[in-house]
């Protein structure tokens, strides 16, 4: 099968040939109709996330959201049939097995659920990591309306799905992102949105909201510094959520809680986001599609920055 893979950490990813997996008991095969890009996908590939507990193995597959058809049930139980339509997400990211590729091996019981009626494989590819890191985030914030949130990064899939959702609890969401994207984020529900290239964060933050926001979600600050000068925005007894892991580090307002989030996905979180993606309550915004030959170029772009909604790569 095709697969975009590196052979080492920092390698280049790039398309080779590798054998199909075969599922083991209890394990799905999936056809993969569409894959999508998240920060993490070149993150684990450039050995950033690795921190020694676990072997990896290689050539590593790159990749950990999916949509397809299943293609082979492994034996015992199984809640899935040959031609079900699914999507999901890999729950062990650089242990060789990834979803830039023709075919992927994962248990039944994993992240992997049914695509619903209404919602193409396309969109269901988009919405596993952003979609289930979104709603946790908003449960860990315990944002419960008439609240503020600044968005660090909003503009990205987790960004997107993070502001809709906040929105349906009237949150307000104070949108920060680069580039003139103010009718896209009013769209998607932000009451404020700030273009950072454009003018300072600080200045523009305290303009919206002299006292501080309630909870910082930043999405996009890769050091302990950078992230503690975001979270000086939070006011006395609030909140600063990093997805980049430098809140330990960071020195931080006594009275502002620092939290390192980490994902934790499940089937049953992604029933109820592809229930709200199938009904229009929550729109996956499509940045780009790319065939699987494009994806080394569309994962360096996501590196070094430019993400506008999701990357979605067709195999």
């Amino acid at each position: 099968m095709r697969a975009i893979a590196v052979g080492a950490f920092r390698a280049d990813p790039a398309l080779v040939q590798l054998p199909k997996p075969e599922p083991e008991a209890g394990e799905v095969r999936v056809r993969i109709e569409y894959a999508a890009l998240n920060p993490c996908d070149w993150q684990t590939a450039r050995g950033t996330l690795d921190d020694g507990s676990a072997p990896r193995v290689f050539p590593l597959v790159v990749g950990v959201d999916f949509a397809g058809r299943v293609d082979m049930i492994g034996s015992g139980g199984n809640r899935f049939r040959v031609g079900d339509h699914v999507f999901g997400r890999v729950t062990a990211p650089g242990t060789g097995a990834g979803t830039y590729c023709d075919y992927v091996s994962v248990p039944q019981d994993s992240a992997i659920t049914h695509v619903p009626d209404g919602l193409s494989l396309r969109t269901a590819a988009a919405l596993p990591s952003a979609g289930m890191a979104a709603a946790q985030i908003l449960e860990i914030s315990v944002l419960r309306g008439h609240e503020s949130l600044l968005v660090i990064g909003a503009a990205g899939g987790v960004g997107s799905c993070l502001t809709q959702l906040a929105a349906a609890r009237d949150i307000r969401v104070i949108a920060a992102v680069r580039g003139d994207e103010h009718q896209r984020m009013a769209e998607l529900g932000a009451a404020v949105t700030i273009d950072t290239t454009d003018r300072p964060l600080e200045t523009a933050v305290r303009e919206s909201c002299p006292d501080g926001v309630d909870a910082l979600v930043d999405l996009v600050s890769t050091t302990p510094d950078a992230f503690a000068a975001r979270a000086a925005l939070v006011r006395g007894g609030g909140i600063a959520l990093t997805t980049r892991g430098v809140a330990a580090g960071a020195a931080l307002p006594a009275d502002v809680t620092g939290i390192d989030f980490r994902l934790e996905p499940t089937p049953v979180l992604l029933d109820v986001l592809a229930a709200g993606a199938a009904e229009g309550v929550l729109r996956v915004p499509i940045d780009i599609e790319l065939p699987l030959e494009k994806a080394p170029q569309a994962l360096d772009r996501n590196r070094t920055g430019g993400a506008r909604g999701k990357t979605v790569i067709a195999l």
